[in-house]
């Protein structure tokens, strides 16, 4: 049963309101990809990565990030598509051939650098039993529901989790979940939602806080803050 990841890196970074697309941005002298990549390449039990790019920047990342920084585990760069949901069926549709039904696929963001080995390691372990896993954190704020400006609720803090990556599922499982929501033109909000909405289960691992998504400006300033925490 073997492991691969896949990594989408196909958004364009509106919000970090930057010159190049923020997978690419330098944290430490370094893109931010190559610093997740690290953690797939250096994970014994990954077999193999996958990322996913715009179309018109796989010859800058297969340059520029996988053969600068001798990431030997990827095996392909795909062309992304015009949303998230779309960019990770690209993604296993070119895993097809490569990837047996049973293996794991770990979907992460490439722009999510801190996530452990550990981390890797469990979901992987409960992807193999269950479904699927879901790494997230318990909500530390109280949460209100709102419509027009207006609290319509609190949903009990204890049953709030936060979503993060990777989240991890036999092939088959996420295979045929993404290719059911694409002929139903229905798009979530992650890929553990595709699998739920088939009436599978998918469980929760335990994830770290620091495990962000660096998205803003202010991530790169936390994100900045970490590496010189973990340097020390």
């Amino acid at each position: 049963m073997a492991v691969f990841a896949l990594v989408p890196a196909a958004g364009m970074g509106k919000r970090m309101g930057a010159s190049i697309n923020k997978q690419y941005l330098l944290l430490a002298g370094r893109p931010i990809l190559a610093h997740t990549l690290s953690v797939f390449e250096g994970a014994s039990f990954v077999d193999g990565i996958f990322v996913i790019t715009p179309e018109d920047e796989i010859p800058f990342c297969r340059d520029q990030v996988v053969e600068r920084y001798g990431f030997t585990k990827v095996r392909g760069i795909v062309a992304g598509g015009a949303e998230r949901q779309h960019s990770v069926l690209n993604g296993l549709r070119a895993m097809e051939g490569t990837a047996a039904d049973d293996d794991v696929v770990l979907i992460h963001d490439g722009v999510r650098p801190f996530v452990s080995t550990d981390v890797l390691a469990r979901a992987t372990a409960v992807a193999r039993e269950d479904d699927g896993a879901l790494v997230a954190v318990p909500a530390k704020d109280t949460v209100k529901t709102v419509e027009d400006g207006i609290i319509t609720g609190t949903p009990p803090r204890e049953t709030l989790w936060l979503a993060q990556t990777p989240q991890a599922f036999r092939y088959a499982v996420i295979r045929a979940a993404h290719e059911i929501a694409d002929a139903e033109r229905f798009l979530g909000t992650d890929d553990a939602m595709l699998v739920e909405r088939l009436g599978r289960s998918v469980r929760i691992v335990v994830g770290d806080y620091r495990n962000i998504k660096i998205t803003t400006p202010e991530d790169m300033v936390l994100a900045e803050a970490f590496l010189k925490e973990i340097a020390a």
